[in-house]
């Protein structure tokens, strides 16, 4: 067997404490050149505070971190640049009203004589750097003409303009189609190619096992095993992630089912869907799959009254209702858990508690006074059903893991005790436990009578959470399948319009 290279860089017994909290403990980390190293592990086991240390960013309170065996100190992101270790985040800071070149050598651009900036070289250099990756890109373009996938490539060569010798992606893909995916996959072959260590983080098995030579699994913010990817199944890691076995990923439920509490009536909108009609009971978990563009959020979101339909009838408990908005879904008990829980679920600055109470601030407030011990109660008896894993209720839920940030979004809209809950790609971005916290807490919630709708493009999660599915395509509803009729298959043939053999 041939022999590994020594790594470029070593991270050694890092910790990292916070007040109240101790992000890491004592965890290591080994990247290679010409390898990728997968790091896998839950929503808080300490993957983001390591790479803001492997940048400059934290500084650890114990540990040494190691460059070609020569024990170095990162005090700024500057002194981690020099040292030719760069970043590649899910969502990069980039400015629009300047060129592709200009965005590319912001802070550190080629100088001519007396100092001056160099645009000629600048251009040269960017074009350079635009060939190597593959990218057909005019350096001296305004960044602001340019789609999603270009843009994501000029932040990509932004981090190699600094002759990197790491180069870490944080969930490179979550963003791109997958054409896009393809190409970013042969990016990371061409730098392989170059000798570049490569640290890649992401929640999607299937890009770990494409793509990593390597894997490092941390839980709890320790080091839990590192290793061959070639040596190890997606069974293994689940383990590792979990500190248990997942044999079954889905709660086994048996649902029992009460009265109608839903019924939809030829729902349309001008643009975005036509005929829809459904009805949900008490205790059901109603799944909606689709392909992309098939119109289920756009259904939902008219449902929940961000936008209004051209025509249908809304009944719940057999009594008809116009919804107007958002308040005239809460009053009528339909609550909206979207899929952007970052701009819409959650109101990133504002503590734990003040975004769980947000919709019931009658129940909280007494002649117009908000009472903050009604507030923290109502916060903790939601979360702590929830599991929420977080300092203190007063923690801005910014700051806080995607699964975790879910959770406060599902916790705000049980507090206004709802009859339907309408969950948006409920386990989108999270990671695996997180997923399975979720999955369980919403057969509890089914099981206590609450109709819950589900919209997920997760073929497993639909098959192991749907009592029954509808699916749509291109705004319409083309099938509804349950029991023997609800498989892979089905599903898959009626959103893609696929004639049965």
């Amino acid at each position: 067997m041939e022999q590994s290279p020594d790594p470029v860089i070593s991270l050694s017994s890092i910790t990292k404490t916070f007040p109240g909290v101790k992000a890491l403990s004592e965890v290591q980390l080994d990247l290679y050149p010409g390898q990728v190293t997968a790091l896998v592990g839950e929503n808080g086991a300490g993957k983001s505070t390591i790479v803001k240390i492997l940048t400059g960013i934290y500084q650890p309170n114990g540990g040494a971190i190691l460059v070609d065996g020569q024990e170095i100190q990162f005090p700024t992101a500057h002194h981690a640049s020099d040292a030719g270790i760069t970043a590649i985040h899910q969502e990069t800071v980039l400015f629009d009203e300047l060129s592709v070149a200009e965005n590319i050598f912001i802070g550190h651009t080629p100088r001519g004589r007396f100092g001056l900036l160099d645009t000629a070289e600048m251009n040269r250099q960017a074009q350079s750097l635009l060939d190597g990756i593959g990218a057909q890109i005019d350096p001296t373009v305004r960044l602001r003409d340019l789609g999603i996938a270009n843009k994501h490539l000029v932040a990509i060569a932004r981090a190699l303009s600094i002759d990197a010798r790491v180069v870490i992606m944080d969930e490179p893909t979550a963003a791109l189609s997958h054409k896009e995916i393809a190409e970013l996959y042969e990016l990371v072959e061409k730098l392989k190619a170059q000798g570049k260590a490569i640290l890649f983080i992401s929640h999607k098995f299937d890009e770990i096992f494409r793509i990593a030579d390597r894997y490092t699994v941390f839980r709890d913010g320790q080091f839990v095993a590192d290793g061959l990817i070639s040596e190890v199944g997606e069974a293994d890691l689940v383990q590792m992630m979990v500190g248990r076995s997942v044999e079954q990923i889905f709660p086994e439920r048996k649902p029992t089912v009460g009265n109608e509490v839903l019924k939809i009536e030829d729902y349309a909108h001008p643009t975005e869907f036509e005929d829809i009609g459904f009805s949900l009971k008490r205790g059901e978990i109603l799944g909606f799959y689709g392909l992309v563009g098939a119109g289920r959020s756009e259904f939902m979101q008219a449902l929940f009254g961000i936008t209004r339909p051209s025509s249908g009838t809304c009944r719940i408990d057999g009594e008809e209702k116009t919804i107007r908005s958002p308040a005239d879904a809460i009053a009528n008990g339909i609550v909206y858990v979207p899929e952007d829980r970052g701009k819409q679920g959650a109101v990133i600055g504002l503590p734990i508690f003040q975004n769980v109470t947000l919709p019931s601030l009658g129940k909280t407030s007494r002649n117009g006074f908000i009472r903050m011990a009604k507030e923290y109660g109502l916060a903790r008896e939601y979360t702590s059903r929830l599991d929420l894993r977080a300092a203190s209720l007063d923690q801005d839920v910014g700051t806080l893991s995607g699964g975790n940030q879910q959770k406060v979004v599902i916790a705000k809209w049980l507090a206004t005790q709802p009859k339907v809950i309408i969950l948006d790609e409920p386990t989108k971005g999270i990671d695996i436990g997180s997923k399975a916290a979720v999955h369980e807490f919403m057969s509890e919630l089914a099981a206590q009578g609450l109709a819950v709708i589900m919209v997920s493009s997760e073929i497993p999660e639909v098959l192991g959470m749907s009592d029954r599915v509808i699916v749509m395509r291109e705004g319409r509803m083309v099938a509804e399948l349950e029991g023997e009729d609800l498989t892979p298959e089905t599903l898959v043939r009626n959103a893609a319009g696929i004639e049965k053999a």
